[in-house]
């Protein structure tokens, strides 16, 4: 077995202060780095939103009354710093680095693409990726997102739980459940 890392969206806009901050963001990208110290991966792989400065992206952004469900405020906007990764993050130890939500609404990493324009899958694929961890923010949309769409594709994933962080308590519960019934593996931090 081949086993990679696929980290969503540690961005500063995810993170306590940024636009759209979950709860303990800051400290999730800390707990990953710490993670990937420790432990071996034939591959790490990394996804942010990245949208256009311009334009509502598809309908995604709706600065003025955003329901939080399918609208949200402006955020990581490519090239701003909300864009970036969080510093806690080790951005060193990443392979592989996946833009998604260009212009349009994405939250599954397989949505994005390399500056190479390879998709998620091609380089899993490429790299013989046949078991993924799945960690970032958050836990209730773009991790569950990814992490459906990698057991999708065949891959035997596991989400991480102790390495995300999530919008709210319910829709995270709602979330873990979901995974868990699509057949994903939910564990804790080890």
């Amino acid at each position: 077995m081949t086993r990679g890392i696929l980290i969503v969206d540690v961005q500063n806009d995810f993170t306590e202060g940024g636009a759209l901050a979950t709860d303990g963001g800051a400290a999730v990208a800390a707990a990953i780095t710490e993670h990937l110290r420790a432990h071996a991966y034939d591959l790490v792989a990394a996804s942010r939103d990245w949208h256009d400065a311009t334009g509502d992206n598809g309908g995604h952004f709706a600065p003025g009354a955003p329901d939080f469900v399918d609208t949200w405020p402006v955020h990581c906007v490519a090239g701003s710093p909300g864009a970036e990764y969080h510093p806690a993050l080790d951005a060193l130890a990443i392979d592989v680095h996946v833009k998604k939500g260009q212009g349009k609404p994405a939250y599954s990493a397989f949505e994005g693409v390399t500056d190479d324009g390879e998709t998620l899958d091609e380089v899993l694929a490429e790299q013989g990726i046949d078991e993924l961890d799945v960690v970032g923010i958050a836990t209730d949309y773009c991790v569950k997102s990814s992490a459906l769409d990698a057991a999708l594709a065949g891959i035997k994933v596991r989400v991480i739980d102790g390495l995300t962080s999530a919008v709210a308590a319910e829709s995270r519960a709602t979330a873990l459940d979901e995974l868990r019934d699509a057949g994903v593996e939910v564990v804790a931090r080890p």
